[in-house]
């Protein structure tokens, strides 16, 4: 597997963990067992799911970044885990929270993100 799918395939994974760590929990409360536990309970579960993030996002940044012999620099590292971020949060959106809707600024506001790809990606 080359480097480059390889780092996105571990962004991906990472934001998964992430977005569930960070938003899952407003979901979680709908279940028996998690609507009755407290604030602190909430974060250390949060940081436990967290945790898995840190295991794909860290190796990610080491196989991808140049100077350990990836092929990417930090800008193009950064902004393509912020694409990645709102790719896996859209469809987590989606999915879990079909209440919250999905309109044209948003989509207007990704062009525009990625766009930012474009250009920092360009020589």
């Amino acid at each position: 597997m080359s480097k480059i799918v390889l780092t996105v395939t571990l962004l991906v994974v990472s934001n998964i963990f992430m977005t569930l760590a960070w938003y899952g929990h407003l979901k979680f409360k709908q279940m028996d067992w998690f609507h009755n536990l407290g604030l602190v309970s909430v974060i250390f579960i949060s940081w436990g799911i967290a945790f898995f993030e840190y295991c794909f996002q860290v190796p990610a940044n080491r196989i991808g970044f140049k100077e350990n012999g990836g092929p990417f620099n930090l800008w193009q590292l950064k902004v393509m885990q912020e694409v990645i971020t709102l790719t896996v949060f859209t469809i987590f959106t989606i999915v879990f929270f079909k209440e919250e809707s999905f309109r044209i600024n948003h989509l207007i506001g990704f062009v525009f993100l990625i766009l930012a790809v474009y250009f920092i990606f360009k020589k």
